[in-house]
Protein backbone atom coordinates (compact mmCIF):
# COMPACT_ATOMS: atom_id res chain seq x y z
CA UNK A 1 0.00 0.00 0.00
CA UNK A 2 0.90 3.37 -0.63
CA UNK A 3 -0.49 6.09 1.66
CA UNK A 4 -0.63 9.61 1.61
CA UNK A 5 -2.07 11.27 4.62
CA UNK A 6 -3.55 14.83 5.21
CA UNK A 7 -4.27 14.27 8.95
CA UNK A 8 -0.84 14.73 11.52
CA UNK A 9 -2.48 12.38 14.00
CA UNK A 10 -3.45 9.76 11.99
CA UNK A 11 0.21 9.97 9.93
CA UNK A 12 1.28 9.45 13.07
CA UNK A 13 -1.05 5.93 14.01
CA UNK A 14 -0.09 4.54 10.32
CA UNK A 15 3.96 5.32 10.36
CA UNK A 16 3.82 3.43 13.84
CA UNK A 17 1.38 0.83 12.98
CA UNK A 18 2.02 0.33 8.99
CA UNK A 19 5.66 1.11 8.47
CA UNK A 20 6.69 2.03 4.85
CA UNK A 21 2.93 2.41 4.03
CA UNK A 22 3.16 6.53 4.05
CA UNK A 23 4.96 7.81 1.03
CA UNK A 24 3.35 11.59 1.58
CA UNK A 25 2.53 13.70 4.50
CA UNK A 26 1.22 17.10 5.01
CA UNK A 27 4.09 20.15 6.60
CA UNK A 28 2.23 19.88 9.90
CA UNK A 29 2.63 16.31 10.48
CA UNK A 30 5.54 16.44 12.92
CA UNK A 31 5.29 12.69 14.38
CA UNK A 32 6.86 10.46 14.17
CA UNK A 33 9.72 12.56 14.54
CA UNK A 34 12.16 11.03 12.12
CA UNK A 35 9.34 10.47 9.72
CA UNK A 36 10.92 11.05 6.35
CA UNK A 37 8.34 11.02 3.65
CA UNK A 38 7.21 13.45 1.01
CA UNK A 39 5.49 16.82 1.69
CA UNK A 40 2.54 17.68 0.21
CA UNK A 41 1.44 20.85 1.87
CA UNK A 42 -1.04 21.78 4.49
CA UNK A 43 -3.99 20.22 5.47
CA UNK A 44 -5.85 23.14 4.30
CA UNK A 45 -3.83 23.74 1.32
CA UNK A 46 -2.70 20.64 -0.14
CA UNK A 47 -0.62 20.44 -3.07
CA UNK A 48 -2.88 18.30 -5.70
CA UNK A 49 -0.61 17.90 -8.19
CA UNK A 50 2.22 16.45 -5.70
CA UNK A 51 -0.29 13.81 -4.31
CA UNK A 52 -1.25 12.93 -7.88
CA UNK A 53 2.60 12.28 -8.64
CA UNK A 54 2.96 10.00 -5.74
CA UNK A 55 0.53 7.49 -7.04
CA UNK A 56 -0.86 6.28 -3.84
CA UNK A 57 -3.43 3.73 -3.10
CA UNK A 58 -5.50 5.82 -0.81
CA UNK A 59 -5.27 8.90 0.44
CA UNK A 60 -6.47 9.43 4.26
CA UNK A 61 -8.55 12.57 5.31
CA UNK A 62 -10.85 14.08 8.41
CA UNK A 63 -14.29 16.18 7.34
CA UNK A 64 -13.10 18.47 9.82
CA UNK A 65 -9.08 18.98 9.27
CA UNK A 66 -9.42 19.12 4.86
CA UNK A 67 -11.46 21.09 2.40
CA UNK A 68 -13.92 19.26 0.40
CA UNK A 69 -12.91 20.92 -3.03
CA UNK A 70 -9.20 19.71 -2.53
CA UNK A 71 -11.10 16.32 -1.31
CA UNK A 72 -13.18 16.02 -4.80
CA UNK A 73 -9.82 17.09 -6.68
CA UNK A 74 -7.90 14.13 -5.39
CA UNK A 75 -11.34 11.85 -6.46
CA UNK A 76 -11.00 13.68 -9.57
CA UNK A 77 -7.78 12.68 -10.11
CA UNK A 78 -8.86 9.19 -9.75
CA UNK A 79 -7.43 8.73 -6.11
CA UNK A 80 -9.28 7.03 -3.82
CA UNK A 81 -9.63 8.82 -0.58
CA UNK A 82 -11.21 7.60 2.92
CA UNK A 83 -13.00 10.23 5.03
CA UNK A 84 -12.48 10.21 8.80
CA UNK A 85 -15.18 11.58 11.69
CA UNK A 86 -14.06 11.93 14.80
CA UNK A 87 -16.21 13.78 17.34
CA UNK A 88 -15.28 11.90 20.52
CA UNK A 89 -13.68 9.38 21.89
CA UNK A 90 -15.12 6.23 21.70
CA UNK A 91 -15.62 7.38 17.50
CA UNK A 92 -12.40 7.90 17.55
CA UNK A 93 -10.90 4.32 18.49
CA UNK A 94 -13.42 3.10 15.97
CA UNK A 95 -12.03 5.52 13.09
CA UNK A 96 -8.53 4.52 14.09
CA UNK A 97 -9.24 1.08 13.70
CA UNK A 98 -10.81 1.60 10.18
CA UNK A 99 -8.23 3.82 8.75
CA UNK A 100 -5.51 1.16 9.89
CA UNK A 101 -7.21 -1.45 8.52
CA UNK A 102 -7.65 -0.09 5.08
CA UNK A 103 -3.95 0.96 5.03
CA UNK A 104 -3.15 -2.89 5.41
CA UNK A 105 -2.99 -3.24 9.15
CA UNK A 106 -2.42 -6.86 9.89
CA UNK A 107 -3.33 -7.39 13.22
CA UNK A 108 -4.80 -4.74 15.73
CA UNK A 109 -1.79 -2.41 17.29
CA UNK A 110 -1.01 -2.78 20.60
CA UNK A 111 -1.08 1.28 21.45
CA UNK A 112 -4.51 1.22 20.15
CA UNK A 113 -5.93 -1.43 23.10
CA UNK A 114 -3.83 0.22 25.31
CA UNK A 115 -4.97 3.28 24.94
CA UNK A 116 -8.82 2.21 24.67
CA UNK A 117 -7.97 0.35 28.04
CA UNK A 118 -6.46 3.99 29.62
CA UNK A 119 -9.35 5.44 28.23
CA UNK A 120 -12.24 2.75 29.43
CA UNK A 121 -10.67 2.77 33.20
CA UNK A 122 -10.93 6.57 33.92
CA UNK A 123 -13.07 6.86 37.20
CA UNK A 124 -15.53 9.24 37.79
CA UNK A 125 -13.97 12.33 38.42
CA UNK A 126 -14.92 13.52 42.23
CA UNK A 127 -15.58 17.30 41.30
CA UNK A 128 -16.12 18.79 38.20
CA UNK A 129 -14.54 21.97 36.75
CA UNK A 130 -16.23 24.84 34.28
CA UNK A 131 -13.79 25.88 31.64
CA UNK A 132 -13.07 27.97 28.90
CA UNK A 133 -10.76 26.43 25.87
CA UNK A 134 -9.32 29.44 23.18
CA UNK A 135 -8.62 27.60 20.45
CA UNK A 136 -7.41 31.15 18.71
CA UNK A 137 -6.95 34.47 19.37
CA UNK A 138 -7.27 37.71 17.40
CA UNK A 139 -9.98 37.30 17.31
CA UNK A 140 -10.95 34.78 20.04
CA UNK A 141 -12.18 31.34 19.04
CA UNK A 142 -13.00 28.72 21.73
CA UNK A 143 -14.47 25.54 21.89
CA UNK A 144 -17.94 24.36 20.98
CA UNK A 145 -20.25 22.40 20.27
CA UNK A 146 -19.42 18.22 19.71
CA UNK A 147 -15.92 18.50 19.12
CA UNK A 148 -13.57 15.93 20.06
CA UNK A 149 -11.48 17.65 22.75
CA UNK A 150 -14.52 18.61 24.23
CA UNK A 151 -15.37 15.25 24.60
CA UNK A 152 -11.89 14.61 26.11
CA UNK A 153 -12.16 17.32 28.65
CA UNK A 154 -15.60 16.23 29.58
CA UNK A 155 -14.07 12.38 30.64
CA UNK A 156 -11.40 14.06 32.66
CA UNK A 157 -14.14 16.08 34.65
CA UNK A 158 -13.92 19.21 32.64
CA UNK A 159 -16.72 20.82 31.12
CA UNK A 160 -16.48 23.58 28.78
CA UNK A 161 -19.00 26.41 28.79
CA UNK A 162 -19.51 26.57 24.97
CA UNK A 163 -20.69 22.91 24.65
CA UNK A 164 -23.96 24.18 23.46
CA UNK A 165 -23.13 26.93 21.56
CA UNK A 166 -24.44 26.60 17.99
CA UNK A 167 -21.32 26.81 16.33
CA UNK A 168 -18.70 24.45 16.80
CA UNK A 169 -15.96 26.57 16.95
CA UNK A 170 -17.37 30.07 18.27
CA UNK A 171 -16.26 33.68 18.54
CA UNK A 172 -16.48 34.86 21.64
CA UNK A 173 -15.25 38.55 23.19
CA UNK A 174 -12.60 38.28 25.24
CA UNK A 175 -14.44 40.39 28.06
CA UNK A 176 -17.34 37.43 27.77
CA UNK A 177 -14.53 34.96 28.50
CA UNK A 178 -13.65 36.71 31.32
CA UNK A 179 -17.18 37.30 32.79
CA UNK A 180 -18.42 33.56 32.78
CA UNK A 181 -15.29 33.46 35.60
CA UNK A 182 -14.91 29.71 34.70
CA UNK A 183 -12.65 27.23 36.95
CA UNK A 184 -10.30 27.32 34.56
CA UNK A 185 -8.84 28.39 31.33
CA UNK A 186 -7.37 25.77 29.07
CA UNK A 187 -4.89 26.73 26.55
CA UNK A 188 -3.52 24.59 24.29
CA UNK A 189 -0.66 25.20 22.26
CA UNK A 190 -2.19 24.00 18.66
CA UNK A 191 -3.91 25.38 16.46
CA UNK A 192 -2.67 28.64 17.98
CA UNK A 193 -0.03 28.07 20.02
CA UNK A 194 -0.31 29.53 23.15
CA UNK A 195 2.50 29.42 26.09
CA UNK A 196 3.12 30.88 29.02
CA UNK A 197 3.78 34.34 27.61
CA UNK A 198 0.98 34.38 25.50
CA UNK A 199 -2.43 34.09 26.72
CA UNK A 200 -2.53 33.73 30.73
CA UNK A 201 -2.13 37.09 30.51
CA UNK A 202 -5.70 37.48 28.71
CA UNK A 203 -7.10 35.97 32.34
CA UNK A 204 -5.84 38.22 35.01
CA UNK A 205 -7.22 36.43 38.63
CA UNK A 206 -8.05 33.03 36.31
CA UNK A 207 -5.92 29.66 36.52
CA UNK A 208 -4.64 28.87 33.53
CA UNK A 209 -3.76 24.94 32.26
CA UNK A 210 -1.16 25.04 29.32
CA UNK A 211 -1.88 21.64 27.77
CA UNK A 212 -0.59 19.71 24.73
CA UNK A 213 -2.56 20.13 21.68
CA UNK A 214 -1.46 17.03 20.82
CA UNK A 215 -3.01 15.24 23.94
CA UNK A 216 -6.52 17.79 23.67
CA UNK A 217 -7.00 16.92 19.89
CA UNK A 218 -4.89 14.45 18.39
CA UNK A 219 -6.50 11.02 18.02
CA UNK A 220 -3.45 8.36 17.54
CA UNK A 221 -0.77 6.63 20.20
CA UNK A 222 -1.12 9.91 21.89
CA UNK A 223 -4.57 8.65 23.46
CA UNK A 224 -2.67 6.16 25.74
CA UNK A 225 -1.09 9.02 27.19
CA UNK A 226 -3.03 11.82 26.71
CA UNK A 227 -5.68 11.55 29.87
CA UNK A 228 -2.09 11.48 32.48
CA UNK A 229 -0.48 14.25 30.85
CA UNK A 230 -3.73 16.58 30.88
CA UNK A 231 -4.80 15.54 34.42
CA UNK A 232 -1.60 17.10 35.64
CA UNK A 233 -1.21 19.61 33.28
CA UNK A 234 -4.87 20.47 35.10
CA UNK A 235 -3.62 20.03 38.61
CA UNK A 236 -0.46 22.30 38.03
CA UNK A 237 -3.06 24.77 36.80
CA UNK A 238 -5.39 24.40 39.69
CA UNK A 239 -2.04 24.31 42.59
Amino acid sequence: MRIVSLVPSLTEAVAVSVPGALVGATDWCSHPADLDVTRIGGTKNPDVGRIAALAPDLVIANEEENREPDLSALRAAGIEVLITEVRDVPQAFRELARVLTACGARTRPRWLDEAEEEWAGLKEPETRLSAVVPIWRRPWMVLGRDTFAGDVLARLGVDHLHTHHEDRYPRIALDDLRAAAPDVVVLPDEPYRFTAEDGPEAFPGLPCALVSGRHLTWYGPSLAEAPGALAAALRAALG
